[in-house]
């Protein structure tokens, strides 16, 4: 195989606002998309269509640079790229000259064959965060991963890769960070320095080309912003999914379904989901309900909404090959489904048996699959879950000359299941009449957010994957993935009650919040636990209730500025050395203030790192100052769960479902603190679109120590909040009580 080193420059010439810089090997272009973000594109076809299925932005028209005889330096207010001519190298400093990152002098890009790969200096103290779902520790440093979605049952805790593919990393080192992400479907390699004695890191791809944006920003909460920007952000949520979702495989029937729901009404623990999973549909045909256990699905739904619970059901991409099957019908008239490249339809085989995969990149078949849906929301479904989509088939990998278009599976298997959570959000969405669709998909490419939550795929009842799902959780969310959950209590095997309870007292704190369980495993409901544990988890449900004004308004933050709700310490504390450290890396921050430590269920005390400031223990208000590691009691009925000092935290009165219009009380806890702090409220109907026409309730909410006041601003947007009193709870501030008063749109000052 053929090794091809990028050469020595032939010409530089500008077009439009886009560098172009030829070698005898390739073509590179550069664009400046803002001050912080930098596009470098070599490629061998320089004549090939330039498309992206995550970047949703274009270059900002803004190129200045200068030339002379041996480089060429572009700049901006905040980055300088300095690119050497010969051999032709790209290297990245800040706009006063602090060096970020740069080619490897001696290898920089090369080919071997179609495989590409960018040879990048490594500096000694240079750690690495991101990529989404992968396993290993919080700093990638030392590890390699491949991107190439798979379907990975019982996936292990080095297991790689698993269901997606999120090819974004940010680089920290020196006092400095930059991000960048490389735009490469086909299966890629990113090696943080694991095989080359530490002198270099690399990236790559198996085909096409070294396509990356570098971001330059100096903060990692400004290049997940950026990082966003260029590939969109998440809408607001419907609040019904933000509530406990109760699934399993499989709920066998429509009377099953709804036992499980009267149960929870029953003993009063809230929740707001059920889930069918395959063995609703009639021989596992899409788009289709059991005739014999799910008959009436209309009354189903019915009986459920009188309940306040929402159905989510899911849906897979495998069309069953059965002449007078609707979908199959359809899709082979007009086309639809991969091909082999001499037109005949690929064949393969997932639950339904033989069947074949509609092509998702195209957008008549985006729009015709989700017209589809009409066959789950006319009786009333709001939620649908996108499954073995990376694409899976029995036998895994799908042949690599099988066609989607005109584009061979290896360069879009990796979009593949995001193309599928597309055409699902779209179809839904038009279908549901302004009602906001709950989409959740297992795979997944950069971008997804716009469409779709994800949940990190058929984890095991562990206390390892227990861990592992928090940083699998806190990785996706610095890849622009803040809808994310896990199977609470694990997907596989038979979790022991202590880890049942453990799981879910950490679930209060993930966005997504699903108890799930395979077939043939011990049921998971909260009352399958003993009386006592019942309790313990009855408690952890109800605070994630109490707390929903608080994650509604940390979703406003995901939509706004891209930042996710559950957070690893590296965004908010990036150069204190303990957030890496592996005793603590798993700690995360749930929106701004809230600090969790996840602890195994065999453990009843926990060593925990408290970063700089003050915190307060929430279970018992103790206060300890930040900087140092605690060893903490950890009990099952009280993860170790800290507010930092400061911190305005609203809550609501305990509801059994979102669907609640509860007591009208709005509680507002205060931490008593040092510094100035500010919180932004966040209140829409929950349900529709109409926040984008300014239906919506927005208030900051502001903390003076210095003057002892509570300040909230007035109310921005035309929706009336559901909250009529207000109760100020104050934390560390001896005994002193705040009676409520009236919510009203004016200015409110509360003196403490």
């Amino acid at each position: 195989m053929d090794f091809q080193l990028l050469g020595n420059t032939q010409s530089v010439t500008q077009q439009d606002q886009t560098l172009i810089i030829k070698t005898a090997e390739a073509t590179a272009r550069v664009s400046v998309y803002s001050p912080t973000i930098i596009r470098v594109c070599v490629t061998r076809t320089p004549d090939k269509e330039d498309t992206s299925f995550a970047v949703i932005q274009q270059s900002s028209g803004e190129l200045n640079y200068l030339e002379s005889d041996t480089e060429v330096i572009i700049s901006t207010s905040a980055l300088l790229l300095r690119i050497s001519k010969s051999p032709l190298r790209f290297s990245f400093y800040t706009a006063d000259g602090k060096e970020l990152s740069r080619d490897d002098d001696r290898f920089g890009i090369n080919w071997q064959g179609d495989r590409v790969i960018n040879y990048r200096k490594l500096y000694p103290d240079e750690k690495f965060i991101g990529l989404g779902e992968k396993v290993g520790n919080l700093n990638r440093r030392g590890w390699a991963y491949t991107n190439w979605n798979t379907d990975c049952p019982d996936y292990g805790v080095k297991t790689d890769p698993l269901y997606k593919s999120f090819p974004f990393f940010i680089g920290i080192y020196q006092g400095g960070t930059y991000g960048l992400f490389l735009d490469n479907t086909n299966k890629s390699y990113f090696d943080f320095g694991a095989t080359t004695d530490n002198e270099m890191s690399w990236f790559g791809a198996d085909n096409g080309d070294i396509n990356y944006y570098f971001f330059g920003e100096q903060s990692v909460a400004g290049i997940i912003r950026d990082y966003t920007w260029l590939t969109g952000r998440m809408e607001m949520p419907a609040l019904w999914s933000l509530g406990y979702q109760q699934c399993r495989w499989s709920y066998m029937s429509a009377k099953e379904v709804l036992d499980i729901a009267a149960k929870f009404r029953e003993k009063q623990i809230p929740a707001d989901v059920m889930y069918c999973d395959i063995d609703y549909m009639q021989d596992y045909k899409i788009f289709t309900w059991n005739e014999q256990t799910f008959a009436n699905p209309k009354a189903l739904l019915e009986k459920l909404k009188e309940m306040n619970f929402k159905l989510v059901t899911i849906v897979d991409p495998g069309i069953k090959i059965e002449e007078g099957y609707q979908q199959y019908d359809e899709g082979v008239e007009k086309g639809y489904f991969a091909t082999y490249p001499n037109g005949e339809k690929f064949v393969g085989e997932v639950w339904p048996g033989r069947c074949h995969f509609p092509d998702f990149f195209r957008q008549d078949v985006r729009e015709w699959w989700g017209k589809s849906f009409s066959a789950l929301t006319e009786p009333g479904v709001e939620g649908f879950w996108n499954d073995m989509n990376e694409p899976a088939a029995w036998g895994q990998n799908i042949p690599g000359m099988v066609k989607f278009g005109d584009k061979f599976m290896p360069e879009v298997r990796n979009a593949y299941g995001m193309q599928m959570a597309r055409g699902t959000y779209e179809g839904t969405r038009a279908l549901l009449n302004n009602k906001r669709p709950f989409v959740l998909t297992r795979a997944a490419y950069a971008g997804t957010q716009r469409y779709s939550a994800v949940w990190t795929g058929d984890n095991t009842a562990t206390d390892d994957h227990l861990l592992l799902g928090q940083r699998l959780v806190n990785a996706l969310g610095v890849t622009g993935m803040s809808f994310v959950g896990v199977d609470i209590g694990g997907f596989t095997g038979n979790p022991t009650p202590e880890l049942m309870v453990r799981w879910n007292s950490l679930g209060v704190y993930t966005p997504m919040f699903r108890n799930h369980a395979m077939q043939g495993t011990v049921m998971r409901e909260p009352w399958e636990w003993g009386e006592a544990n019942e309790q313990i988890i009855k408690k952890d449900i109800e605070q994630r209730y109490k707390l929903l004004p608080y994650i509604y308004s940390s979703f406003y933050q995901s939509c706004k500025n891209g930042l996710p709700v559950s957070r690893t310490l590296a965004i908010d504390y990036t150069f204190d050395e303990q957030v890496y450290n592996e005793a603590f890396q798993n700690e995360f921050l749930f929106g701004d203030s809230i600090l969790v430590a996840p602890v195994i269920s065999t453990r009843h005390s926990a060593e925990v790192y408290l970063p700089e400031g003050q915190w307060y223990r929430l279970s018992s208000d103790e206060l300890y100052n930040g900087g140092e590691a605690y060893t903490v009691d950890a009990p099952l009925d009280d993860l170790p769960v800290f507010v930092k000092s400061g911190t305005i935290i609203p809550m609501q009165h305990i509801v059994q479902s979102t669907q609640e219009q509860g007591d009208g009380v709005l509680e507002l806890h205060i931490w008593k603190g040092n510094e100035a702090t500010s919180f932004t409220y966040y209140e829409d109907d929950g349900e529709t679109y109409d926040y984008e026409n300014g239906a919506y309730y927005l208030r900051t909410i502001s903390y003076d120590p210095a003057n002892q006041t509570l300040t909230i601003s007035e109310g921005e947007g035309s929706y009336t909040s559901r909250f009529t009193q207000l109760q100020v709870i104050l934390h560390g501030f001896d005994g002193k009580t705040v009676q409520p008063s009236t919510l009203t749109p004016q200015q409110i000052n509360i003196t403490l």
